[in-house]
């Protein structure tokens, strides 16, 4: 399935930042439930691949999972080899990119410049990631829109709230990645569905 058909069942990636790998199937379930099917496991989290495999075994089906914070070929290939579907980056790599695509997954890279957002998307990124979207501005991505294709999905992440997302999408966003508003270290299960909802209920309102 390609990264817009993911975006049009869920314009919300939940960024799993901290999780344990016991922990990874019951948020994963409550994510699911809550309408949010694309989840990413950063690999600065406590044994990344081995949360990874366990969310591919129990969603696969159903969710798109990956990793965010990738940095290198061989964390390409480890997801790969885990299951995951999806690579994002922090940053501007191409080679990154080509190493996830020779792969099979979708590529969402990290830019913050026109400079940077051309060079990925001439890799074959899948979606761009605006990332720290804190440092930028709903403005800001009006105006990368006027330049950038306009089937090209891009994804602030970074201090999104259920409150702040209608600016975002006015200005051309396609979602969002979702960090600790939606989970944090040690959150529960019954935690992270009630943030959850609270997102899903913010776009369902504006009609998203």
């Amino acid at each position: 399935m390609a990264m817009k058909e993911w975006l049009a069942r869920s314009k919300l990636i939940a960024i799993l930042r901290g999780i344990k790998p016991d922990e990874a199937e019951a948020v994963g379930a409550a994510l699911v439930a809550a309408g949010i099917v694309i989840i990413e496991v950063p690999l600065n989290s406590p044994a990344p691949f081995e949360s990874i495999a366990r969310l591919a075994r129990a969603f696969a089906d159903r969710a798109l999972i990956g990793a965010g914070t990738v940095m290198t070929d061989g964390d390409v290939a480890r997801v790969a080899e885990a299951g995951g579907g999806l690579i994002v980056t922090p940053h501007a790599d191409p080679a990154i990119v080509v190493a996830a695509k020779r792969s099979g997954m979708l590529a969402v890279p990290g830019f913050f410049t026109p400079a940077e957002a051309f060079s990925l998307l001439r890799a074959g990124a899948d979606a761009l990631k605006l990332f720290p979207a804190e440092g930028a501005s709903p403005a800001m991505l009006r105006a990368l829109r006027a330049v950038l294709p306009p089937e090209m999905p891009v994804l602030p992440v970074g201090g999104i709230a259920p409150e702040t997302m209608a600016p975002w999408f006015g200005a051309g966003a396609a979602g969002f990645g979702i960090g600790s508003a939606i989970y944090r270290p040690g959150d529960p299960p019954a935690i992270v569905a009630g943030k959850a909802r609270a997102f899903m209920e913010a776009l369902n309102q504006g009609r998203f």
